[in-house]
C-alpha cells in the first residue's frame, strides 16, 4: 500500500475523532483547563524530572498529555499528522495558559519539519500501530535525540493484540502478521463507545515487541530498561475489572501483558 493510501485513510478517520475525543468524558477536557493532568504514575516514574528539559511528543493527538508535561516544566513540541489535532492542541494550550509548539506533520518528517533536537521522545499509547516502518520510525526518534537524551515509549502490548476481543482468552489473531491490516467498521472509538464516526476504515500495522527493541539498537541507541505490565488503560476486554485508572483481569485469572514501557537513549 502506497504511503499516501494509508496516512490518507488514516488521517481522515483520526480528523473525525477529534470533536468526539474534546466532548468525551474519556479525555475530561474541562478536568484538565481546570488544572489536572493526563499522565499516568507509571510513566511520570519511569521518565522522571522534566524540569527545563527539552521533549517532543510524537504523534501527540490534541496535546494533552504534550502539556501535560509543560505543566511538570518541561518545554515542549507536539506533532500529529491530523490538522484539526494540532488546531485543537494549540487552542487548548492557550487557554490553558501552558507554552508549547505544536505541527502537524507526518511522524516520518519530524526531523525536517522540527528543525531541532530535544532531551526527551515522548510516543506511544496506541501510535505504532498507525507506522508501516518501525525500523524508520527508530531512526527518526534517534536524529530526533541530542546526545545523552533518551527515547521514552509506553505502548500497549502486541500479546494482547491476539487475544479474542471479548474474554482475552483465545488466540484469535496472528501475533507475526505483516504488512497492512485494513479494518472496515472503525466507526466508533475508545473514548465514547457511543459516538460514531463518518469514516470508518483504518489501515494498522503489527509491530511484536522484538521487532520494535531490536529497531530501536540498530539505530544506535542504547535500552536502559523494558518492563512490561499487567494492566491497561481502557475496557481492551469486556472481562477486564477498572482499579483506579487501570484495568485488570479478575483475581485468579492467568495475568498475561497488556501494556509495556521503554527508555533507550542515545549515547554521548
Amino acid at each position: 500500500m502506497a504511503d499516501a493510501d494509508y496516512l490518507t485513510t488514516n488521517r481522515a478517520l483520526w480528523d473525525d475523532r477529534v470533536p468526539v475525543h474534546l466532548d468525551s468524558d474519556f479525555y475530561d477536557l474541562a478536568g484538565f483547563r481546570a488544572g489536572g493532568q493526563t499522565l499516568r504514575e507509571f510513566e511520570t516514574a519511569e521518565v522522571g524530572e522534566v524540569d527545563g528539559r527539552s521533549l517532543v511528543h510524537l504523534q501527540c493527538h490534541f496535546g494533552l498529555d504534550t502539556l501535560s508535561w509543560a505543566r511538570r516544566g518541561a518545554r515542549v513540541t507536539g506533532l500529529d499528522f491530523s490538522g484539526k489535532a494540532i488546531d485543537a492542541a494549540r487552542e487548548v494550550a492557550q487557554e490553558a495558559g501552558l507554552p508549547a509548539r505544536f505541527v502537524a506533520a507526518d511522524v516520518y518528517d519530524a526531523v525536517s519539519v522540527l528543525g531541532e533536537t530535544y532531551d526527551i521522545v515522548y510516543t506511544g499509547l496506541g501510535s505504532l500501530c498507525w507506522l508501516p516502518d518501525v525500523g524508520r520510525w527508530a531512526r527518526t526518534v534517534a536524529e530526533l535525540l541530542r546526545p545523552g537524551g533518551f527515547l521514552y515509549l509506553a505502548e500497549f502490548h502486541p500479546f494482547a493484540d491476539v487475544l479474542d476481543e471479548d474474554e482475552g482468552r483465545t488466540v484469535t489473531y496472528d501475533y507475526f502478521a505483516e504488512g497492512p491490516q485494513v479494518w472496515e467498521d472503525n466507526d466508533s472509538t475508545y473514548a465514547d463507545r457511543e459516538a460514531r464516526v463518518q469514516h470508518a476504515r483504518s489501515v494498522e500495522f503489527a509491530h511484536g515487541l522484538g521487532e520494535v527493541v531490536t529497531a530501536l539498537l540498530d539505530a544506535g541507541l542504547r535500552l536502559d530498561f523494558l518492563h512490561e505490565h499487567d494492566f491497561t488503560l481502557w475496557q481492551r476486554f469486556a472481562v477486564l475489572e477498572r482499579h483506579g485508572v487501570a484495568y485488570r483481569l479478575p483475581a485468579g485469572r492467568p495475568r498475561v501483558p497488556l501494556l509495556y514501557s521503554l527508555r533507550a537513549t542515545r549515547p554521548q
